[in-house]
């Protein structure tokens, strides 16, 4: 018989971490900070040992959790039952978006989690790249002039462009809900103005005296990132995407970071390859899934 329930302590994060992820480090840092709660971490037990593992994540501060980060099974039906369990706890309404860090070569293993997640109402978003640039990488000199952005208004007002023809399937996703100035003041308010790192690192490209794109170099949580890159549509496919995101690691380097993070879309080849081209590798993929509607 399952016992089903969420963590009781800290002491039972060892138990938690016996299924093996990446995010198994950054746990007890996490509840820490008030990105993890004891109570949105629940587990599935079978005579004491773990058969199956859920947990929701949300940014500092938060009351309600932004995506579900964590599920691990032994079986579909411990997945299932706790997975059941668990949101009629945690979740209220539409459930938030899941995500997961599998290797590149992930539909070569077990995706059983995939199977249970779709059989319970999520369907598939998008794949992305995990993308790192380590110190000691080579860094592209740039011809462009930049500066600061003026102010909030400015940048909305280039992001607003720059959604226009975009291929990030979040982005998409969320411009068949909302015009494209509402995604861009939704997106400045929910993640850039977020940032803690210093405005001063952001980054306006100018061709012609005029703004062609923008980059925003950051520190989340967790690492130094780039958190956008944006051509608007007047000038892409002149290669400005490579410079902006060399001035973007540029500063970020110079700020003496281990490692520089970063994530596209698999299907946006142009930014993978920019990527690539700039000296970041895939260190893993990310595997987006939503629900539409309440379960």
């Amino acid at each position: 018989m399952l016992e089903i329930r969420p963590l009781k302590g800290r002491h039972e994060l060892d138990l938690f971490r016996r299924f093996p992820s990446s995010l198994n480090a950054e746990l007890e840092a996490d509840l820490d900070a008030g990105r993890r709660r004891l109570d949105w971490s629940w587990l599935a037990l079978r005579d004491g040992e773990p058969v199956a593992r859920v947990a929701w994540w949300c940014r500092d501060g938060d009351e309600d959790p932004l995506v579900m980060d964590v599920f691990d099974l032994d079986t579909p039906e411990a997945g299932r039952a706790l997975l059941d369990a668990a949101m009629r706890h945690v979740v209220t309404g539409t459930p938030p978006p899941f995500l997961r860090f599998v290797p590149p070569d992930w539909r070569d293993h077990d995706t059983t989690w995939l199977d249970v997640l779709q059989e319970a109402g999520a369907k598939p978003l998008v794949e992305r790249l995990r993308l790192e640039w380590r110190p000691g990488t080579p860094i592209a000199p740039t011809t462009l002039e930049f500066r600061e952005p003026a102010g909030r208004d400015e940048l909305v007002g280039l992001m607003t462009e720059v959604v226009e023809g975009s291929l990030d399937a979040h982005t998409r996703a969320e411009l068949a809900q909302m015009t494209p100035r509402e995604q861009a003041e939704s997106q400045y308010e929910q993640e850039l103005a977020l940032y803690r790192s210093p405005r001063e690192w952001w980054r306006i490209g100018i061709v012609d005296g005029e703004p062609a794109g923008f980059v925003i170099p950051a520190r989340n949580a967790y690492n130094a990132i780039i958190a956008y890159i944006g051509v608007v549509p007047a000038h892409r496919g002149k290669g400005l995407v490579g410079e902006l995101l060399a001035e973007g690691t540029r500063i970020l380097a110079g700020n003496d970071v281990p490692r520089i993070r970063a994530s596209t879309d698999v299907t946006n080849v142009p930014m993978a390859r920019a990527f690539a081209r700039a000296g970041y590798v895939t260190i893993e993929h990310q595997v987006d899934l939503v629900w539409e509607q309440p379960v």
